[in-house]
């Protein structure tokens, strides 16, 4: 492909070489660079790109696109300014891989919690309905069957564009991806079509990046702004934001409730361990979910699966077959008669839903215990609210790490009990060893009691110091339990 046709859709403020020149592939990775490549020199957070530009032309690169053109110039290579390449790179990413979401129906999640759990079931019914699917999630992504693991919530430009080529080369007709606040923010999903949003909450989360918490409602609210007018925006009615999010977009606006009017409404006629029985727009349906959370998440799915075609009867068929995502709400039973569950919940308002769901099905009749911590290198400020949400709901918190990242583990959970005053200060204990901090909570539960594992859900990992270590907090638990089941 010639660099030219890369260029249609920018306003380069200054090219200097030969724009006919050709292009074999596109990198903002200096060190993923090869013959005839464009290297896109991003300026990160931590890292400026323009300062890899030698590199990525010793490695083969032919075209370079920047913000600052180098004083230097190397014969042969052509250099494009343009003011944001930041804005570019999405653009030219999507021209070099074919404008692979044209060529599928791309449904984008945004909000703070729910996203994974909408998107892989929008993923699983889908391809229950017969059809081929992909998923860009936070766990893994997925190209029908083939996984693709997951380095971010929503990858960057150029990776996401390869990973919807492929799914149309498999012959995907729909493609379901969260889409996060930072990917929004930072132009990943810029260029991309899409044919639907969903709006699931907001709540406080990733203040470390967007600073102030209407820098962060307004990242999830472009995703809307940009949608277009033969798109669908799908936005939930019992958020105080919802409609905010909405208000400016050019989509088709549905909504969904478990309170009000609604285009999409359900209530919960009974709930346990194993699920609830729901009313969901008129209909009875049995789903293998708990939580109220969890109703709302399940009414984005099925609006979605209406606003894509499907019937609502079929929809609700299928509904009933899906069960929980990998690491959300995930019970498992022990031998004495108590149940673990494990969680992702990372945020206070996570924490508090999942809590809420488990009080649902206790009704009183037995204890919560809560094993929570807060990452390193995050939002501070959520700490102090994390714990003060664990102890208003449980009977008994340990207090323990979670991904330290590069701050002592002690530091963090100091931070969490800061937030505490002198009588909620007896219900807590804290416990660095997170797998130590779980055998405790399991050697205090009695039967009929439930421990709740939250924060790293799906994760197998603990991050200490830079480095990944084997941690799980399923396989912790089902070893204390003497199950060996993974």
């Amino acid at each position: 492909m010639k660099l030219q046709d890369l260029l249609k859709n920018i306003q380069p403020v200054e090219i200097a070489g030969d724009v006919e020149t050709e292009v074999t592939g596109v990198n903002i990775d200096s060190r993923k660079i090869k013959d005839s490549h464009l290297f896109v020199a991003m300026k990160g957070t931590q890292v400026d790109g323009h300062k890899f530009i030698p590199k990525a032309i010793e490695l083969g690169a032919k075209s370079i696109l920047c913000e600052d053109m180098p004083e230097e110039k190397v014969e042969g290579v052509t250099y494009v300014k343009v003011e944001s390449t930041e804005d570019a790179v999405g653009k030219v990413a999507t021209l070099f891989y074919g404008d692979p979401s044209k060529k599928l129906k791309l449904v984008g999640v945004t909000g703070t919690n729910g996203k994974t759990t909408i998107a892989t079931l929008l993923y699983n019914m889908f391809r229950k309905f017969g059809h081929k699917c992909g998923l860009l999630s936070t766990v893994c992504n997925y190209i029908e069957d083939e996984a693709i693991p997951a380095d971010h919530t929503t990858p960057d430009p150029i990776e996401l564009n390869l990973l919807l080529s492929k799914m149309v080369e498999a012959g995907c007709e729909y493609a379901f991806m969260e889409c996060s606040s930072h990917a929004i923010a930072q132009k990943r999903i810029g260029g991309l079509t899409f044919t639907g949003g969903i709006f699931t909450n907001l709540t406080r989360d990733h203040l470390d990046y967007h600073k102030t918490f209407e820098n962060y409602r307004n990242a999830k609210k472009a995703f809307f702004d940009g949608l277009p007018k033969s798109a669908f925006a799908i936005t939930n009615a019992d958020d105080k934001n919802g409609m905010i999010m909405v208000q400016n977009t050019k989509a088709t606006i549905k909504t969904y409730s478990t309170r009000s009017m609604a285009d999409f409404k359900a209530r919960i006629l009974e709930c346990h361990f194993g699920g609830m029985y729901l009313d969901v727009d008129g209909r009875e349906v049995g789903v293998q979910f708990i939580g109220k959370f969890n109703v709302s998440n399940l009414l984005a799915v099925y609006g979605t699966a209406i606003m894509l075609g499907k019937k609502p009867e079929d929809v609700l068929v299928v509904l009933s077959t899906l069960h929980s995502v990998n690491g959300r709400l995930e019970p498992i039973q022990s031998p004495e008669g108590y149940t673990a569950i494990v969680d992702y919940a990372h945020t206070p308002d996570a924490l508090e839903n999942v809590l809420n769901a488990i009080h649902e099905v206790l009704n009183g009749k037995g204890e919560v215990i809560t094993v929570c911590g807060a990452g390193g290198n995050r939002d501070k400020g959520k700490r102090p609210l994390m714990a003060q949400e664990a102890v208003k709901q449980s009977d008994k918190v340990i207090i323990t790490s979670d991904n330290p990242r590069f701050e002592e583990p002690q530091d963090i959970i100091n931070d969490m009990l800061a937030g505490l005053n002198e009588q909620q200060m007896k219900k807590v204990i804290s416990i660095v060893d997170r797998k130590e901090a779980i055998r405790t909570a399991c050697m205090m539960a009695k039967k009929g009691d439930v421990i709740l594992v939250a924060g790293k859900g799906h994760e197998d990992y603990q991050e200490i110091k830079g480095v990944k270590h084997h941690f799980d907090d399923k396989e912790v638990i089902r070893g204390i339990f003497g199950i060996n089941k993974k």
